[in-house]
């Protein structure tokens, strides 16, 4: 675990920015941890090939940053939501992906009061024609509706990689569904796939 007030970085295959509220997600989540001294490390670790995952808070940052485009905004509802939500897999192809399937639905929890994902026409166009939509929230049978996204995301999105495939962050927590004592083992592909890939 590294400080966000440190510099320097030890040597790794993967940067983790976990979930949180950091600093009391005042201002704007994930805007003044953007500016943490450790950050820009982390950046030119990932401009450097870094392997990078972003979850809930660790996204949000991301986008602050500027590993990743868009902003993460108040939930539509402009309430706190923790619940299970049900993700389409949109991209089977990435290093945190390879053990899912495409069009596979997963059941995750999230945890936000500021998932409400936005980017403007032309970076939306860019994500879908590139294919770096990662997840998105649907029905329990896959189907992408406004009924399931729980903040408002465009296009129902709950995750994106960047134009590298590298960086990926995401709103819903995987690793809360990751073993069958917490309930469920939706999320346990993730980490087996980023164990797998970097391992080799």
């Amino acid at each position: 675990m590294v400080w966000h007030g440190e510099t320097e970085l030890p040597a790794v295959d993967l940067i983790v920015l976990p979930g949180g509220f950091s600093y009391g997600d005042y201002l704007r989540s994930g805007a003044m941890s953007a500016h943490s001294p450790v950050m820009r490390e982390v950046v030119d670790r990932a401009r450097a090939g870094v392997h990078v995952l972003g979850i809930c808070n660790g996204f949000q940052i991301l986008t602050e940053c500027g590993l990743l485009p868009g902003v993460l905004m108040r939930n539509a509802g402009l309430k706190f939501v923790c619940r299970d939500v049900w993700l389409n897999v949109e991209a089977a192809d990435t290093v945190f992906t390879r053990h899912y399937q495409s069009g596979q639905v997963l059941r995750v929890p999230v945890a936000h009061h500021d998932g409400n994902y936005f980017a403007d026409d032309d970076t939306l166009a860019r994500l879908k024609g590139d294919g770096r939509i990662a997840f998105r929230y649907c029905t329990s049978d896959g189907t992408v509706t406004e009924d399931a996204n729980p903040n408002g995301s465009r296009d129902n999105i709950a995750g994106i990689v960047n134009e590298g495939r590298t960086v990926l962050g995401l709103m819903p927590h995987p690793e809360r569904l990751s073993d069958p004592m917490l309930g469920g083992n939706d999320g346990r592909p993730l980490f087996d796939s980023v164990v797998e890939a970097l391992a080799a």
